[in-house]
């Protein structure tokens, strides 16, 4: 009996390694399974880089594809007629062969060999041509191949060229901006000159006034109401006027296109008569009246502007007497041209 357990003890002490056997295995695959998991992440990361890589570029080999299309269906469409050709040929040979044979087969025959030979000197000349037509569409290909060449570096001088004229077109107009902002600032001193001598010539009255960069000289100062032809006491005002700008003239050189901008304006009341029939007659006419006044008075033609705005322009919005009297206006404006 006690052998009997004794062996029956250790047979049930054999399962703890088998048990330990299995967790160590079972630890392992889970080692192995980590691994390849990590190695999985990473190989995605990679392959996605590589995605991108072969998208761009699969991008650039479509469009040197496309370049590339009008020669490739060209030199096709010759390799295809040289195959026929080529065709022709082998089937006018294994003609001419057969000729050959029977020929042969029939040497006893004069009319038939000379039959024969005619058509041998025939299907030779025929092979020639067709011969000569291969090596005429070869040449053709390697010529159409050269003036693709060409093509592609002209276009790529081309290129080059248009990129260099934009930097110089970038580099003139910023150049050009410079110039015209002085200009510009040149001209604004010589008005900030023309204001001054005006104010000084003309003093200090409420019918004319500076609104801006503009003289403005209320319309009853120079018109009638209603009417374009210039007053006789508006002469003096105007040749004072005149006798500013000539002097200012002078001084201002020559490569600033300057001009004297006359513009005419009335108030909102609409004027319909057989001369005006609306305000922007009346008011382009007040404006010419000024500007052939000023060129009789030896100011150049072509540093005069007339312009007309009618009731569009108002400096003061109401429907009083007064407002209306400040609407209508004769305003001098020294601008660029």
């Amino acid at each position: 009996m006690a052998s009997l357990r004794t062996r029956r003890d250790r047979s049930l002490n054999v399962w703890p390694g088998y048990v330990d056997a299995l967790a160590t295995l079972l630890l392992a695959v889970v080692f192995l399974l980590t691994i390849f998991v990590v190695g999985q992440f990473f190989l995605s990361q990679e392959i996605t880089g590589r995605d991108s890589v072969l998208n761009r570029l699969n991008r650039q080999i479509a469009d040197l594809t496309d370049l590339l299309a009008l020669e490739r269906s060209t030199r096709r469409a010759q390799e295809e007629k040289a195959s026929n050709l080529r065709t022709t040929l082998l089937g006018t040979e294994a003609e001419r062969d057969k000729l050959k044979e029977q020929a042969g087969a029939a040497a006893s025959g004069d009319n038939r060999q000379g039959e024969l030979d005619k058509q041998l000197v025939a299907e030779r000349a025929t092979n020639a041509r067709a011969a000569s037509q291969i090596d005429l569409l070869t040449e053709q290909i390697g010529a159409m191949r050269r003036q693709l060449a060409a093509l592609e570096d002209a276009l790529a001088a081309s290129e080059s060229r248009d990129r260099e004229s934009q930097v110089r077109i970038a580099d003139l107009g910023s150049r050009l901006n410079v110039a015209l902002a002085q200009k510009v600032q040149e001209l604004a001193r010589y008005r900030s000159d023309f204001f001054g001598r005006l104010r000084q010539i003309l003093g200090n009255r409420s019918d004319i006034r500076v609104v801006g960069d503009r003289f403005v000289l209320q319309s009853e100062v120079l018109f009638p109401a209603g009417s374009a032809s210039l007053k006789p006491e508006a002469a003096p005002e105007l040749d004072r006027i005149a006798t500013a700008i000539l002097d200012l003239s002078k001084q201002i050189p020559a490569d600033i296109p300057w001009v004297l901008r006359i513009d005419g304006h009335t108030d909102a009341r609409p004027i319909a008569s057989s001369q005006f029939p609306s305000n922007w007659s009346l008011s382009a006419a007040r404006a010419i009246a000024v500007v052939q006044y000023m060129a009789g008075r030896g100011i150049p033609p072509q540093r005069l502007l007339a312009a007309a705005f009618g009731e569009f322009q108002p400096i003061e919005a109401g429907t009083s007497d007064d407002v209306y009297a400040r609407n209508r206006r004769i305003e001098l404006k020294l601008t660029e041209r």
